[in-house]
């Protein structure tokens, strides 16, 4: 085990969090507000430890192996969380660490799962870091580091592989310097476009920022409590469905259509089926609404769709507080959280690529049993699909479940009421924000117990590195010579 490069790479990230609380001070010192001092205490503290485990570890080899590259991922994500939380805990916005802790995790995660009860009232600096650690954890810490580790000298094909969400992580360009880059100015390019659209939209400047951050990293922080519901504006809504479907496209795809490439969306099955769910799901819910709480046809259709699209790519964002809806509907939007955004975005879950094949795959099963002699390959955008894959499929789609269901009956300890319990675990695990009962979307998840809370930022880092990551770290022939 390289554990020279482990402690390097992760100084060096440790760095990057440290100038990243800079920017936020920046935002604290242009509103004058008293947070100055908590966060830039929180920066040097970020900066001084990284910058020690860079100069200490100087003489580091600087290959990175499959070892290496899964415990540098799942080092870093906790060491950004256990650093990210002290602006929170510096500033007495969240002067519990357990909160702070939660908050940041669920922040960098892309959760969106949050115990304030009073957004409203944070200084501007804190609500930008808030809203930067979605950023920032959307496209994916490593990712970001992928651009800055070749100039060392390190290399980060297997951060790559161990980070990037999705079954088969595709790579825009053969050097993986030039991939990350190129996946990084998509980001900043839509984020960017966002924040002009919203800010037209009559959205402050500052609020356009936060929430273009959030949404382009399927986050769901808001800078209100009431969500988006605080901007009734229907363009504004509209703007930020279009931007959460884009965010839970493939960016591959993206990055093709951008460059005028149309061809590969239009034939890519995953984002076929990723817009047929959406729609299907969008119908079935505006015709329970008009038929059994009907309302205005056009406000009904638009809360429907931005709650699908919202869970769909796991951002979280709400216009309506869904738990209110007839009992039908509210399994129906449970049923989404299962589903996730495309391979290769920043949305969570289980990915729609999965779910087609999980679906295909059982078809053909059933088509097999009628024809046992017969030869009837699985294909996904006209390729037969590896053995290899589909296991990895069927399996973490077994563990998916399996975790769900123990973690659900492990969490009815802080929480007893089973719908409450399930809500919290899914949406953690997916990385969602709002789950069922009284974490649902009118609620905050600041009465857990502090321990339950520790158990959901597992989740949320357990859902966010795709489990694998995770449970490969936890088994004892993980670290087998």
């Amino acid at each position: 085990m390289n554990i020279k490069i482990i402690l390097r790479v992760a100084g060096l990230l440790m760095l990057v969090e440290g100038v990243a609380m800079l920017l936020a001070l920046v935002i604290s010192l242009i509103y004058g507000e008293p947070d100055t001092f908590g966060i830039a205490l929180a920066s040097v503290i970020s900066i001084g430890f990284g910058t020690l485990l860079f100069l200490l570890t100087r003489k580091a080899p600087h290959d990175i192996g499959k070892r290496e590259g899964f415990i540098i991922v799942a080092l870093v994500w906790i060491l950004f969380s256990l650093l990210g939380a002290l602006p929170y805990v510096f500033t007495g916005a969240i002067p519990s660490y357990t909160d702070a802790f939660f908050e940041t995790m669920s922040g960098f995660t892309t959760t969106g799962a949050s115990v304030l009860n009073n957004i409203e009232k944070l200084p501007h600096g804190i609500l930008f870091w808030r809203a930067l650690t979605h950023w920032l954890g959307g496209m994916g810490i490593i990712v970001l580091s992928l651009a800055i580790l070749p100039v060392f000298g390190i290399g980060g094909m297997q951060l790559y592989i161990a980070e990037v969400p999705g079954p088969t992580p595709d790579k825009i360009s053969p050097r993986i310097r030039q991939t990350a880059a190129s996946m990084w100015i998509i980001y900043v390019i839509l984020t960017l476009l966002e924040t002009i659209l919203l800010w037209i939209g009559k959205m402050p400047l500052f609020d356009a920022v936060c929430h273009a951050f959030a949404t382009m990293a399927t986050g769901g922080f808001s800078t209100k409590q009431a969500s988006i519901a605080f901007w009734p504006s229907p363009y504004i809504q509209y703007v930020i469905i279009l931007f959460m479907f884009l965010a839970g496209t493939n960016f591959t795809l993206t990055y093709f259509a951008l460059r005028g490439k149309l061809k590969p969306l239009i034939k890519d099955e995953e984002f076929r089926y990723y817009g047929i769910f959406t729609l299907g799901f969008t119908i079935i819910i505006f015709t329970g609404l008009m038929l059994m709480a009907p309302a205005g046809v056009e406000e009904t259709f638009r809360n429907s769709l931005f709650w699908v699209v919202s869970i769909m790519t796991t951002t979280g964002f709400a216009t309506v507080d869904y738990m209110l809806w007839p009992p039908a509907l509210v399994v129906v939007i449970f049923a989404v959280f299962f589903f996730g955004g495309s391979a290769g975005s920043t949305g969570g879950g289980l990915k729609i690529m999965r779910v087609v094949m999980l679906l295909k795959n059982g078809y053909y099963e059933l088509k097999r049993m009628v024809h046992p002699n017969a030869i009837i390959p699985l294909k996904f955008n006209k390729h037969v699909v590896d053995s290899k894959i589909m296991n990895n499929v069927l399996a973490f789609a077994v563990l998916y479940i399996m975790i769900f269901g123990v973690s659900s009956v492990i969490f009815m300890i802080f929480e007893p009421d089973m719908a409450t319990s399930m809500g919290a675990v899914a949406s953690a695990l997916g990385n969602i924000g709002p789950g069922l009962g009284s974490v649902g979307p009118a609620f905050s998840y600041s009465h857990i117990h502090p321990l339950g809370k520790w158990f959901l930022s597992f989740l949320m880092l357990l859902g966010r590195l795709e489990l694998f990551t995770i449970l490969v770290i936890l088994s004892p022939t993980f670290w087998k010579k």
